[in-house]
């Protein structure tokens, strides 16, 4: 197995410690701090790590939360498997685990 770091996005979890639970909640708090995102995009906010965030809307977010960029994102390290010859000789690589396996496991699920 190789040792890769990936990233833990917080942002649900989060949003829970403060008594919300529905993606649109934010939508308000965001515009009143100048960032505008549709419904779908802070939905896909909260149930997706980004792979772009800007630091308009990450400030945004860690003052609605009352919190800081560590506590949203946390690198956690990430095993992948390692392509094995088989018996053929022929290179077998299993598929790296979703992203949902992913959390699952990191959650202790």
């Amino acid at each position: 197995m190789t040792k890769t770091k990936g990233v833990r996005w917080n942002l649900r979890k989060l949003m829970a410690t403060q008594d919300m639970f529905q993606t649109t909640e934010l939508v308000p708090l965001l515009a009143e701090r100048g960032v505008h995102l549709s419904r779908e995009q802070v939905y896909q906010l909260v149930t997706q790590p980004p792979q772009r965030l800007s630091m308009d809307t990450l400030a945004a977010l860690c003052d609605i939360l009352a919190c800081t960029p560590n506590d949203l994102i946390e690198v956690v390290e990430v095993r992948q498997q390692v392509a094995k010859p088989t018996a053929t000789g022929e290179t077998a690589v299993a598929a790296p685990p979703t992203r949902r396996t992913q959390l699952r496991r990191s959650e202790g699920l």
